[in-house]
């Protein structure tokens, strides 16, 4: 019982005499002497003409920034994009292949004729639909624009993430079991 309170107290002995040293070693300075030089004196502006401060002789070009061709940089990237004009908004509603993406359809038959050609894809329930050229297929309003000997291009339209509209032509090729 005895031990921690006389390691208190010795604890609180040299504190204080630390303390007491450091404010005894502050106050022994000198004050600092500060010597009165009187008033100042007008500043002197440099002279002003009348031609503008970029006109002067000895002038330095300063950069500019010139937002153009530039986005803007106080606009959020992830603003309300305008919507697309899909299949639905020419007034019919949308088939069956235009609510599948293109990845959920599989190419499984091509027929080429004299008279015209078409070809057949498959959902992921295994029906076969028939497409020909101009049909509307998948999410992002696309078109069947070629059918040719193994592959079948689709033309979409989407936005990218500046908001501009790219045009993308995709090749289903021929699926072989």
């Amino acid at each position: 019982m005895n031990r921690p309170s006389r390691r208190k107290n010795s604890l609180f002995l040299i504190v204080t005499v630390l303390a007491a040293l450091l404010l005894i070693g502050a106050s022994g300075d000198e004050p600092v002497k500060v010597i009165y030089k009187g008033p100042r004196g007008p500043r002197e502006l440099p002279a002003l003409t009348g031609k503008a401060p970029d006109t002067q002789p000895g002038a330095k070009d300063t950069y500019r920034y010139s937002p153009e061709g530039k986005p803007d940089p106080f606009r959020s990237f992830l603003a309300v994009k305008e919507v697309i004009p899909q299949a639905q908004e020419d007034g019919r509603p949308k088939t069956y292949l235009e609510t599948l993406d293109l990845s959920q359809l599989d190419l499984i038959a091509i027929v080429l004729t004299p008279k015209g050609s078409w070809a057949m894809v498959k959902d992921a329930k295994g029906l076969g639909y028939p497409i020909v050229h101009g049909t509307p297929i998948g999410l992002n309003g696309g078109v069947v624009v070629k059918i040719l000997d193994g592959k079948v291009a689709i033309r979409e339209k989407f936005r990218d993430f500046r908001g501009r509209i790219i045009t993308r032509e995709i090749e289903k090729k021929l699926y072989k079991e």
